[in-house]
């Protein structure tokens, strides 16, 4: 059975020798000193690695079974559901008035990394809650957080989103579902909604759904919807639980993976919905939640390929295969270690090297998070939106090629279910999908964010970039393994972007068929920028006298592989999207 260990020194690094989140001016930050994080961090280690993955396996082979309408969840998820809950980890960083603790998101990002890592499918269901909570505390009235939020963060409700209809996915233009008012000022709300993850389950009393519809006579296409609160169970004016509303579970759909969490079909018939907000302005709301959404499945693209990764280290030290080009390295057994063969330490650096800059960026998203919310930081703001399709995107189609990756290792064996590692693979592969497939996050980069505010942040960014390697031009090591390299892919981006302006108006296809070049392009260039400062941050470490020296000497090392062997793919990408849409648009439909 495959084990997991938190990675907790790679992420105090990153959040104190990258980040230096203690000195940061960002509101509440001054509490994140390294004890302090430290503490937290171990603790969640422990319940990762003792309550979350040993039930990891467990939850892929049972999966969930729906009897008489009621979810029944796997062997032991209920335990280490209320583990967590009762914790206090699903509110870590929910707002206290409302029982949570206010800690930073980026905080709670470093602990969802180690809850996903360890058992994603069972995570998936109070990471729902949270990005729930966040829509109804950014958009419902005070009644309705009052009613809600409190039982969400304690972890005694659930929450969920409903989008996808069966005809209707990523065009939520063509939704059907309806909301009919009602005299009491409440609606009634009719449909079908598919794809429901956490949609119905015995791990909590109640689930909040909140449901896409339309209102009779609004505006036609996405303008026309709003969202409402759905109840599983209706709340009394005291707060206890009333009658059944009416919404069913019509059945759990057969997945690739993520068995253990229940991905349901919904049924609403005439059930009482609560509006959020204003009418018709509903999937602004909703996008609060996605938008969260999509930095967690970030998320979890780097956590399953952290997970897969470890086990196949562990693997590739122990398994005995043949002999090293340059020398027995085991003499005293029938062979060396699959870890001394080039191809091998190859793939580990490939995996390695991904998994730490991508840990490295997605907190650094998470930083700008908090300062746009707890400092009110416009740029902040503006620069976390571009790269939210980056770290959605990117991250999780590398997450999934690592899992590969890691499975490869393994030879045969990493394609027997004993080892588990398919399991790492299956799980990862919906990350590419679900919150909008990466097709779409491409296209929203292209489309609508390198254009927002008048290119406004995209030209921050190169700034970004520029500014640190001008302020660094005068360390010769650093320019010669990291800044150079880094300034050649930064100007590749640039390249793209103004080939699409070029471009785009004149063929728009040219821009689109490059979409997903340029978000590769781009996740390569926000990797390669951690990489640099990392190395700068590990450097000054050695320089200090750290006492652990091999840690930061492997991760200077590390970075090198990514700018000498990662890197070189922005000119890949960059030929790729200035050979336009031509080839791409060759053949007529008939001819596929």
């Amino acid at each position: 059975m495959p084990a997991f260990d938190a990675p907790l020194r790679d992420i105090d690094f990153v959040l104190h020798n990258l980040l230096k989140v203690s000195e940061s001016d960002v509101p509440g930050y001054d509490e994140l000193d390294r004890d302090f994080t430290t503490a937290i961090l171990e603790e969640a280690g422990k319940i990762s690695r003792d309550v979350l993955a040993p039930l990891n396996m467990t939850g892929d082979i049972e999966g969930c079974r729906l009897e008489n309408g009621v979810v029944r969840t796997p062997a032991g998820f209920k335990a280490a559901y209320e583990t967590v809950a009762t914790g206090g980890w699903i509110g870590l960083d929910c707002d206290p008035a409302y029982g949570g603790q206010g800690m930073p998101y980026v905080l709670h990002s470093a602990v969802s990394e180690n809850f996903v890592a360890a058992n994603m499918a069972l995570n998936m269901y109070w990471g729902l809650t949270h990005g729930a909570y966040s829509a109804i505390h950014t958009h419902g009235s005070e009644a309705q957080k009052q009613t809600y939020l409190p039982n969400m963060v304690s972890g005694a409700w659930s929450g969920t989103m409903n989008l996808t209809e069966p005809h209707c996915g990523t065009d939520l233009g063509l939704l059907r579902t309806r909301a009919e008012p009602q005299d009491d000022g409440n609606y009634k709300v009719t449909g079908q909604k598919i794809f429901i993850s956490a949609g119905e389950h015995d791990l909590a009393e109640n689930i909040i759904h909140l449901v896409l519809a339309k209102i009779p006579g609004g505006p036609e296409g996405v303008k026309g919807i709003s969202l409402f609160i759905v109840p599983k169970f209706l709340v009394r004016d005291d707060g206890s639980l009333g009658d059944r509303n009416a919404l069913s579970c019509g059945k759990i759909e057969e997945k690739m993976g993520i068995h253990g969490n229940a991905t349901c079909v919904m049924n609403y018939d005439g059930a009482t919905g609560y509006l959020v907000g204003e009418p018709h302005k509903g999937l602004r709301a909703m996008f609060t939640m996605m938008n969260e959404a999509r930095l967690g499945v970030g998320m979890q693209g780097l956590a399953q390929a952290e997970a897969a990764y470890q086990n196949a280290v562990a693997y590739a030290k122990d398994r005995l295969q043949g002999r090293a080009v340059t020398g027995a390295k085991n003499p005293d057994g029938p062979a060396d270690p699959l870890i001394v063969h080039p191809d091998i330490r190859r793939n580990l650096m490939d995996q390695k090297s991904f998994i730490e800059g991508a840990r490295a960026f997605a907190l650094w998203g998470a930083m700008l998070i908090d300062r746009a919310h707890r400092k009110g930081d416009a740029d902040a703001d503006g620069l976390i939106s571009l790269l939210t399709p980056v770290i959605k995107g990117f991250l999780t189609d590398k997450g999934f090629e690592s899992t590969i990756l890691a499975q490869q290792v393994y030879g045969g064996h990493g394609y027997i279910e004993e080892w588990g590692m398919s399991q790492f693979a299956r799980d990862a592969r919906i990350a590419m999908i679900y919150e909008g497939a990466n097709g779409i996050q491409a296209l929203d980069l292209v489309g609508r964010k390198l254009g927002q505010d008048g290119g406004k942040h995209v030209m921050g960014f190169f700034e970004l970039v520029k500014g640190f390697v001008k302020e660094n031009d005068g360390d010769a090591q650093l320019k010669a393994d990291f800044l150079d390299p880094l300034k050649a892919a930064s100007k590749h981006l640039q390249a793209a972007a103004m080939y699409f302006m070029a471009e785009g108006m004149k063929n728009p296809n040219n821009a689109l068929a490059g979409s997903t070049d340029f978000m590769h392009l781009f996740g390569h260039v926000c990797l390669g920028l951690m990489w640099a400062r990392m190395a700068k941050a590990a450097q000054e470490a050695l320089d200090k006298g750290a006492p652990d020296p091999a840690f930061h000497e492997a991760k200077i090392a590390t970075g090198r592989y990514y700018m000498a062997r990662q890197l070189p793919a922005t000119a890949m990408h960059l030929a790729r999207i200035q050979s336009g849409a031509d080839t791409v648009m060759a053949l007529e439909a008939g001819a596929f």
